[in-house]
């Protein structure tokens, strides 16, 4: 039987959140077993650019990430959240390791093509370094991934964090079973957005059919539920969605993703 690893994403309003962070970290560093972090931060990367005096673009809820940004964004993913993440892993007895998707060439990725909307410097995945990240959990290092990959020729490029915590447990699922959840404020997939007990317990492809048909779910969860179908399509065994309780609780309410 292969060994299991959780990788678990956390969305930003935890990270935003000093004392939601400290109740993830806490919860995070007990979870039995390997298991990998990934972490965005992007409202925070919004903040930090704005007292820089540097605009932040978006479209259609998406980042333009021009080489302004870009810096912005390495500083505040890279370096103020990434460290802060590992140091209270550390706090935990977690021998956390931060790194983005440079650190041992572990996630390699192409600037997005210029279609209807140019997107500047995002990155989309082309392979992740499943030896690298291997390596790390054998030696019994816990990696901490921020939303930053690059192309191999010296760029770094801005990446989505879902894309990146699910194309992570795909590659790793020849060597682990390999289980995704995405963790955020809410208590998972929400039939009414105005209603924050009205949790879909199990999204299959036919369901997810149906409340697209419907329009009942938030345009914002679409592309969280894609990776999570995508991930299950590549081996990945267990794809849930809902708030930090999950992880401790798996009788707590959450919306479990299956085929």
């Amino acid at each position: 039987m292969k060994p299991i690893v959780s990788v678990i994403k956390i969305g930003g309003n935890i990270i935003e959140n000093p004392k939601k962070l400290a109740s993830f970290i806490s919860l995070f560093s007990k979870l039995p077993g390997l298991k990998i972090l990934v972490h965005g931060g992007g409202k925070l990367a919004t903040q930090k650019a704005a007292q820089l005096g540097i605009t932040s673009k978006l479209v259609q809820g998406r980042r333009i990430t021009d080489a302004e940004s870009l810096e912005v964004i390495t500083m505040v993913y890279g370096g103020l959240v990434n460290k802060n993440i590992a140091a209270q892993l550390q706090a935990h007895h977690c021998n956390a390791v931060g790194l983005s998707g440079a650190d041992g060439n572990t996630i390699r990725a192409h600037k997005r093509p210029i279609k209807e909307i140019d997107y500047g410097y995002v990155g989309d995945i082309d392979e992740v370094n499943k030896h690298a990240i291997k390596t790390l959990l054998e030696v019994k290092f816990t990696p901490v991934f921020c939303a930053i990959t690059h192309d191999g020729n010296g760029q770094l490029l801005n990446t989505n964090a879902d894309t990146i915590a699910s194309e992570i447990a795909i590659a790793l699922s020849d060597h682990y079973t390999t289980r995704l959840f995405y963790c955020f404020e809410k208590k998972g997939v929400l039939l009414d957005i105005t209603d924050d007990d009205s949790v879909i317990p199990t999204i299959n492809s036919k369901r997810y059919q149906e409340l697209l048909t419907n329009k009942s779910i938030s345009e914002g969860m679409l592309p969280k539920l894609e990776n999570c179908f995508y991930a299950l399509r590549k081996q990945v065994e267990k794809v849930c969605i809902g708030n930090i309780s999950m992880l401790s609780n798996t009788h707590a309410l959450h919306t479990e993703i299956t085929l």
